[in-house]
């Protein structure tokens, strides 16, 4: 067996062992431990999006325990500060009785950070994340922090209860590798949890995996090659986003007003590299980058008036996408 195979092999049972701890605790809604899962394998972050009373948080607390990593979880409200988020610096006094500056690191100084109803906190607030999620570090009053690795964001949100809320401004949904989706679990699932949540005792996950196999993980995710022609069809259809782009299908002329930035790319890239590896293959096929489409660019894209009063799914919208593009010969 050659060293390849055996780092497939290695980075299928691991994640294997991972999601099946998940499953214990968690019924159903296995695309999105999946999708959960290569955010944190591809070094990004995830926006869960899903009515209450989905297992949300129950999700992502479950997938620390499993992983053996930092948990901290973070209510947004409207009246949470950005130093509630990342921390400040107090007065403390040592032994000598000299009074000086010292950092006190917020929640945000975690492996995996649930941010939770993101979309109840100010603007001001939302933005103390993106330095944090793009680069991994916290400046406070010229100081820069490095966050531990691992490190991913985890935010959820209601989409049906607008009231007191502020919609996130593009710049930082741009942040988040992928967009999930939790819909209701189905009759049979619903039937499972019940049995499992209302019994004397709850299954709860065992650690199965260390901070240190998901940063090998992640290595083998970027070590993953791409042939050019894959890249070229990752391009094409993040350019098929703008409506202003030569090959955009009409759809996106008429009802989009931005389309996906590089970062959608980058995100579409990393999400089929995953896929491949779970499949296992180490090289990324057009099956891979098409079935990741819809969580990587969902977020990505803006409509016109005329696409918010038809009230399109983004979803729809990026289907007849993937039909209008060809993959290159």
């Amino acid at each position: 067996m050659t060293d390849i195979e055996t780092s497939l092999d290695n980075f299928r049972l691991t994640y294997s062992r991972v999601t099946d701890e998940v499953r214990k605790v968690i019924v159903g809604h296995d695309s999105v431990i999946n999708q959960v899962m290569t955010c944190l394998l591809a070094g990004g972050h995830g926006l869960v999006e899903g009515v209450p009373g989905l297992g949300k948080t129950l999700l992502v607390r479950t997938l620390s325990r499993a992983l053996e990593l930092d948990f901290s979880r973070i209510q947004f409200t409207p009246d949470l500060m950005p130093a509630d988020i990342i921390g400040t610096n107090v007065i403390a006094e040592d032994e000598p009785g000299v009074r000086r500056f010292r950092f006190e690191p917020g929640p945000v100084f975690g492996n995996v950070i649930l941010a939770d109803e993101i979309n109840r906190a100010t603007p001001k607030t939302q933005s103390a994340l993106l330095e944090a999620m793009q680069e991994a570090t916290v400046t406070v009053t010229s100081t820069c922090h490095q966050l531990p690795e691992p490190f991913m964001v985890l935010a959820t949100q209601n989409p049906i209860e607008m009231e007191g809320t502020y919609p996130l401004p593009e710049a930082q949904l741009d942040r988040f590798m992928l967009k999930i989706r939790i819909a209701n679990p189905n009759t049979d699932e619903l039937i499972r949890i019940v049995q499992r949540t209302t019994v004397g005792t709850e299954p709860v996950a065992e650690p199965v995996a260390s901070a240190q196999d998901i940063m090998t993980m992640r290595k083998l995710v970027r070590d993953v090659p791409i042939a050019s022609h894959v890249i070229q069809y990752v391009a094409d259809l993040t350019r098929a986003t703008h409506p202003e782009s030569d090959s955009a299908p009409d759809i996106t002329r008429r009802f989009i007003r931005f389309g996906a930035s590089p970062r959608g790319a980058q995100a579409l890239t990393l999400a089929a590299k995953v896929r491949a590896l779970l499949a296992g293959r180490h090289h990324v096929s057009f099956d891979d980058v098409k079935r990741s489409v819809l969580p990587a660019l969902r977020h990505r894209i803006l409509f016109t008036f005329e696409g918010q009063a038809e009230n399109l799914d983004p979803d729809d919208v990026l289907e007849q996408i993937i039909s209008h593009v060809r993959p290159p010969a």
